[in-house]
């Protein structure tokens, strides 16, 4: 038999048996009542996940790009400015998104691994009027996870506030009506611990009352008036829904809400800890800005000598696959995924890898340095 495959990427991510188990029921009519029922729970629970006390949840087959053309272009209008904030390849995306649309992006960039700052936001907003903000809660490529600064910023303005959860929602802190954020999309093969085919939007009710102002929106699959009835009623038809998936899905938010948003936050955040613990133990060097970095996953630059597509093949070989860098990064560093369902024995084995991968291309570690190094700061909440 070959080695089982332990996914570390910065999603998809692991799958519970809980979840494959719902993934693995018999394939039923979009009308029988039990997918009627898990995707009308469904619905609730990703609500409460997006603590948006009356907002309204969309559930659409597709991804997470999907989720972003929905939240854009419902909102904003061909020809209106958008003012997007990026941290990385992905918040860049928007601006790429944007132009297909015919909606003119300002792209706030920053240095990859640090987030834009606060200030120049402010800057910006003064200077030109903008229909909407995009705000990419944390981008994937660089790990940089954005501040809660922005939305301060935002609260009491017109612009529409478009937060991008796709590697943040259930891995970190999102109470979009705390915030002030009017759309909050994300997908669920990351922190949310399910598999992809899912695109995941909800609309706070000043962005549906944006989009009920507009007569068209230069989409047809992707404008949410179509698919309303559907999430007020999920028994009618528009387009065939992924049905497995959303039994998968209706599982997830189930777990995640059984485990509670403050424990499960938590648990991300002593993860994370954890496994960065392990990873300086043995002479890697995390790639973001301390203040920025996310919960969700780390981007590890290399130490000396070590090179990266034979470190990937060292840990392939021994059941962990982890990512490569991307943009100015590739090649110097690899992205570790810790999310969604993934505890104790995940970051063993991952470590426990890392080092046999580094004992491999002949550096010299202590063995077990970075498991020791990781346990210490995973299990010290339970010691206290």
């Amino acid at each position: 038999m070959g080695v089982k495959t332990l996914t570390m990427i910065p999603g998809p991510t692991p799958v519970h048996p809980r979840i494959l188990d719902a993934l693995a029921k018999p394939t039923v009519s979009h009308l029988a009542p039990d997918l009627v029922a898990a995707f009308r729970q469904a619905l609730v629970d990703f609500r409460a996940l997006g603590q948006m006390a009356t907002g309204q949840p969309f559930i659409v087959a597709g991804g997470g790009t999907l989720a972003m053309e929905i939240a854009l272009v419902n909102v904003v209008s061909p020809g209106e400015n958008v003012l997007v904030i990026s941290q990385g390849y992905f918040g860049d995306r928007f601006g790429d998104l944007a132009a297909s649309f015919g909606i003119q992006a300002d792209v706030l960039r920053s240095e990859w691994g640090h987030a834009v700052a606060p200030d120049q936001v402010a800057r910006a907003l003064e200077a030109k009027k903008y229909a909407a903000v995009t705000i990419t809660h944390v981008d994937t490529s660089t790990g940089t996870a954005a501040p809660a600064a922005y939305c301060n910023l935002l609260r009491g303005r017109n612009e529409m506030v478009i937060l991008d959860g796709v590697c943040a929602t259930a891995g970190m802190d999102e109470p979009c009506d705390a915030w002030g954020v009017d759309v909050l999309l994300t997908a669920p093969q990351k922190a949310i611990g399910a598999p992809p085919g899912v695109a995941l939007c909800l609309f706070a009710p000043r962005a549906m009352e944006r989009r009920r102002s507009r007569k068209a929106v230069p989409a047809y699959y992707a404008d949410v008036m179509r698919w309303l009835p559907i999430m007020e009623d999920p028994g009618r038809y528009y387009s065939t829904p992924c049905v497995n998936e959303i039994f998968a899905l209706a599982e997830a938010l189930r777990m995640v809400h059984e485990e509670g948003l403050p424990t499960r936050f938590e648990r991300h955040h002593r993860i994370a800890q954890a496994f960065r613990a392990g990873l300086a133990a043995v002479g890697f060097r995390i790639f973001t800005a301390q203040d920025c970095l996310a919960d969700t996953l780390s981007v590890v630059t290399y130490p000396d000598g070590v090179p990266d597509a034979a470190f990937r093949k060292e840990m392939a070989a021994r059941g962990v696959v982890v990512a490569g860098g991307l943009g100015p990064i590739a090649g110097k560093a690899f992205r570790l995924g810790h999310m969604g369902n993934i505890g104790q024995a995940e970051i063993v084995t991952t470590l426990e890898a890392v080092e046999g991968s580094l004992t491999a291309l002949g550096v010299k570690i202590e063995p077990g340095k970075a498991v020791g190094a990781a346990a210490d700061l995973y299990f010290e909440p339970q010691r206290a």
